[in-house]
């Protein structure tokens, strides 16, 4: 019973390897998320086929059949995903995982991709509401971030400016509610039926403030035309906001990024990333108190969605990542890495530490699995991909040179 579960959990892990996206080194994986960009580029060129009369008209069928296949491998693709959860989010019981990524945003797009095709299914009456869920589809390119980091700049840019740019919309919210007030009180005299009450004016508010008017409702009287006047200038000025700001925390990242290129190569600076968890020693623990071997310091520590700088008296809480920085390795120090990278044949996957039969010569020094760096302890079972990094004086089969 406990190999069954083991087996079934291998199986699990090694599904969640495959479904998710940005294993490079794994050509299942690779070939799965080729296959899945395919699909999605193939859904989508079908959806703006359809708008085409002709081609409709003379393709229809085939493109009928086409989308329901794409359609069927979403909805594949999101119960693997479901099932896969416990393994991608191990710090969770598996309902707390299934719970998080149904209710993520990746969750969301993922479900809004495939449901609203089936849905007519059992209400008929909404299925020209259930086809407008077809644009969320295109969502899903979003995916391509796992393979290209500098598209997640945006995402970062954004996530740093959130204070100023919600600072920046309220301003224009108040101007255009002032705007619309304003325009009521000098043009409902003159034109009650364009100016019927003080909301009505907002579109002319949102017309003239964010683009240059529409010219469909416009002032008629001379103080309602140079109110106009300022109040179109102001507009300018306000749509400049969240431009400068988002432009300007695109040149902070850069530069951030430069700045710790630079740092790391000039100086020998080297950075690790290490995520606590509540079972960890350090949790509850002040920075000060950490028992840091000499040369090695707590360069950030990142909360959530915050970026703080470690102070001394700063407790670490569950889930805290930390930004470790060190010396470099100097070239005079001559140690002897290899690595294995553990495939379904491996005579080590799916055995636990304690179990493997190695030499006294050969120390296990660190396991690396799915970017996470474990502490290889005799209870720890070697999974299918995991890259084992160790010491030995003899030769070992499959092992790669690390550092010389």
């Amino acid at each position: 019973m406990k190999n069954l579960k083991n087996t079934w959990l291998l199986r699990r892990k090694r599904m969640a390897t495959i479904v998710e996206m940005g294993s490079t080194g794994d050509w299942i994986s690779r070939g799965y998320d080729i296959l899945s960009c395919l699909i999605l580029l193939l859904n989508l060129s079908v959806t703006f086929l359809h708008t085409f009369s002709s081609i409709a008209q003379r393709y229809g069928s085939a493109l009928v059949v086409i989308e329901a296949i794409t359609v069927a491998f979403f909805a594949i693709d999101y119960a693997l995903r479901v099932w896969t959860a416990p393994a991608v989010f191990t710090d969770r019981s598996a309902f707390r995982a299934i719970r998080k990524y149904v209710f993520s945003f990746t969750g969301l797009i993922d479900l809004l991709s495939f449901l609203p095709y089936y849905l007519p299914i059992f209400f008929p009456a909404g299925a020209a509401v259930f086809r407008i869920f077809r644009v969320v589809r295109i969502f899903r390119l979003f995916q391509i971030n796992a393979y290209y980091s500098a598209m997640n700049v945006i995402t970062e840019v954004l996530r740093s400016k959130r204070q100023q740019l919600a600072s920046s919309v309220f301003i224009i919210f108040v101007l255009l509610l002032a705007s619309s007030l304003c325009m009521y009180s000098l043009e409902n005299a003159a034109q009650p039926e364009v100016f019927s009450n003080a909301f009505s004016g907002i579109w002319w508010a949102v017309s003239t403030l964010l683009t240059v008017g529409y010219g469909d409702i416009y002032p008629i009287t001379t103080a309602g035309k140079i109110v106009s006047i300022f109040i179109t200038f102001l507009g300018v000025g306000m749509v400049a906001i969240p431009t400068g700001i988002i432009s300007a925390g695109f040149v902070d990242q850069f530069s951030h990024v430069k700045r710790l290129s630079e740092y790391a190569s000039e100086d020998d600076i080297q950075f690790i990333k290490v995520q606590l968890h509540k079972r960890d020693s350090w949790v509850g623990t002040a920075i000060k108190e950490l028992d840091l071997p000499h040369g090695m310091i707590v360069a950030m520590i990142r909360r959530g969605r915050e970026q703080l700088v470690p102070r001394g008296d700063m407790l670490l809480q569950d889930n805290d990542i930390l930004i470790l920085g060190a010396g470099a390795l100097k070239d005079d120090t001559h140690i002897d890495l290899k690595e294995i990278v553990l495939r379904s044949q491996h005579a080590w996957n799916g055995r636990l530490i304690a179990e493997l039969d190695i030499s006294r010569q050969t120390i296990i020094v660190m396991i690396k699995r799915k970017g996470t760096m474990l502490i290889p302890r005799d209870d720890l079972m070697l999974l299918e991909g995991d890259h084992v990094i160790l010491y030995s004086q003899s030769h070992i089969a499959d092992a790669e040179q690390l550092l010389t």
